[in-house]
């Protein structure tokens, strides 16, 4: 325990001059990776969690970037940050109970003259810097926005095994991460709410709250890494020259 409170104030550099922070969340479980921190895995001998530091670090709009981890993953996330020099961290601060509370773990340990935020997945490797740039600037146009693909497979609505109707594909968008608001309002938004369990993204928060949350196209690769297959797929993506 005092190691985690002694990394809190962890900080490898200091805030470079973009203008927008991102908060990274990797405090999950990994239950279906059988415990093991599926951050720490390689895809293509490089750790899923320092692929996505790699993308915020080198997106010039990114002012500084905190970390949400699990208790006993934050010395080696530390170790993993200074190993590939990912300058714009400032800290590195335990998660919560379910996402959103590690999401609101990280909120609170940013600066509250900071004017935008984007929350990103730290399983998710792939994204690129033009996608972290489309979110950043659609947020400081409408305040909140969010990456997204048009879904390809047919939707259906099924009960008890059967279907019962089929969803127009042409209206459905898988949404990714990052999510980006107005730093302000979605921490006021994440701090008033009694119930941070009910909600499986960040964006929901914010539709509870009557915000509207504005589209930008997303990145097919931009997959999350959440079981063993998907580091599989992950390889094949960069096989295929799909990602960097």
């Amino acid at each position: 325990m005092e190691l985690a409170e002694m990394l809190l104030k962890y900080e490898i550099g200091a805030p470079n001059t973009g203008s927008v922070s991102a908060v990274i969340v990797a405090a999950g479980s990994s239950s279906r990776m059988g415990g093991i921190s599926k951050q720490m895995l390689c895809v293509g001998g490089i750790p899923v969690l320092a692929r996505t530091l790699l993308a915020f670090e080198n997106a010039k709009c990114i002012k500084n970037i905190v970390v949400v981890a699990r208790e006993c993953d934050i010395l080696s996330f530390q170790m993993l940050a200074e190993k590939y020099m990912i300058t714009k961290l400032t800290d590195i601060t335990p998660g919560g109970s379910c996402r959103e509370e590690s999401v609101k773990n990280g909120i609170l340990r940013l600066d509250n003259d900071t004017d935008c935020v984007l929350i990103h997945d730290g399983a998710r490797p792939f994204i690129t810097e033009k996608v972290i740039e489309s979110v950043a600037e659609a947020v400081k146009k409408y305040g909140a926005a969010a990456c997204a693909v048009a879904v390809k497979d047919t939707l259906k609505i099924v009960e008890n095994g059967i279907i019962k109707e089929t969803i127009d594909r042409s209206s459905a968008f898988a949404v990714q991460t990052p999510q980006g608001f107005d730093f302000a309002a979605f921490k006021e938004a994440i701090t008033k709410s009694d119930d941070l369990s009910q909600y499986t993204d960040d964006c929901s928060v914010m539709e509870a709250n009557g915000v509207k949350v504005h589209i930008v196209e997303g990145d097919y690769n931009n997959i999350k890494i959440t079981t063993g297959e998907d580091i599989t797929i992950a390889e094949g993506i960069l096989g295929r020259g799909g990602a960097e």
